[in-house]
């Protein structure tokens, strides 16, 4: 729970209302890394969500086979 308190506040409420159970060293990392790349929270925020939406399809594609 700590980890998840030092995340940043909106990476912390993007976490609470993921629908994937997420590590905060997995959002963290993501939430670096994008924040570097594009400069801006919206864009951390939105590979947040692409980073969610390809974990979502890759476990659907898995569950077809």
């Amino acid at each position: 729970m700590a980890a998840h308190d030092r995340l940043p506040a909106p990476a912390r409420a993007w976490a609470a209302r993921a629908v994937l159970p997420w590590s905060a060293a997995s959002v963290a990392r993501i939430w670096v890394r994008a924040l570097a790349e594009t400069g801006s929270e919206a864009g951390a925020l939105a590979r947040l969500d692409a980073a969610e939406r390809a974990t979502l399809d890759r476990e659907a594609g898995a569950r077809r086979r």
